[in-house]
């Protein structure tokens, strides 16, 4: 077979592994106008992973809908995925915030929303931030920053801390980006649900009962957040070079993947044979 990219010595650990997590944008489709455009190729490496049995997770820091909405978008597109193969911050979130008794003030896009209907907001003793695209204004960030300080502990919660996303073919600001600003002038540190924090990683793992890292990889197309933050939790982390990725990313200054590939369907062939 001719891969255009040498095997790299991930190749000799795939009869190991026991389970894949993959990314979503900018690995299964692009986002833009009318849903996004499905990455030539992507649909047909999924079936080929659940039809070689090999178990699989979709792990995402989108927050600007609900699991069921980034299900019913993907299916559109030809894909055949349950919300319940889906882990995103917002579902997690809510977790973390049930076990501690926490309260959140939300700083979220309106189409999470509904992620945090069980979830009690009044009298609010945490501030939760995600991906609230336009409502990042100085009004709302203002205020939610004056509500942070007069907290006699103030608590942020990011859900997902990237820098930046790809969106009609141009990047965009990400929620780390506005969580630095809340962190500057709040003078605390942001506790993360989401990518790259290793709970995040881990709860991934535990929905397909894998409970050694070591036997995952991860594939996607941030360095940080998904390649990155997948290795510090033990997990390979191969690197696309779709969605986001740029040249630039080869090398980078303080991330090695254990692999690059050009698309999803590169690496599941790859995968795949290495693993007979």
């Amino acid at each position: 077979m001719s891969t255009g990219v040498t095997p790299g010595s991930w190749c000799s650990k795939c009869g190991d592994i026991e389970g894949i997590l993959s990314d979503i944008t900018g690995v299964l489709y692009n986002s833009g106008k009318d849903g996004g455009t499905a990455i030539p190729g992507s649909i047909e490496a999924v079936a080929k992973l659940k039809a070689a049995g090999i178990p699989l997770r979709f792990c995402t820091n989108e927050t600007q809908c609900t699991t069921i909405q980034i299900a019913n978008k993907l299916n559109r597109l030809g894909f055949s995925i349950k919300p319940d193969e889906i882990v995103a911050p917002a579902p997690a979130v809510c977790g973390f915030l049930k076990q501690r008794n926490l309260r959140p003030c939300l700083l979220v896009h309106p189409d999470v929303l509904p992620e945090f209907a069980e979830i009690d907001t009044t009298n609010p003793n945490c501030l939760v931030v995600g991906d609230a695209g336009e409502e990042f204004n100085y009004g709302r960030m203002n205020k939610a920053f004056q509500f942070l300080v007069s907290l006699d502990e103030p608590l942020l919660i990011s859900l997902g801390c990237g820098r930046y996303y790809k969106e009609d073919d141009t990047l965009r600001m990400d929620v780390g980006s506005f969580v630095a600003a809340f962190e500057f002038a709040a003078d605390i540190k942001a506790e993360i649900v989401g990518k790259p924090s290793p709970a995040f990683f881990q709860q991934s793992l535990h929905t397909m009962d894998i409970r050694t890292s070591e036997k995952a990889i991860m594939i996607g197309d941030d360095i940080v957040s998904d390649v990155g933050g997948a290795q510090k939790c033990g997990l390979l982390g191969i690197m696309v070079r779709t969605g986001k990725y740029r040249p630039s990313d080869e090398p980078h200054s303080y991330v090695t993947p254990d692999g690059y590939v050009n698309n999803l369907a590169q690496f599941v062939d790859m995968f795949l044979e290495h693993r007979i």
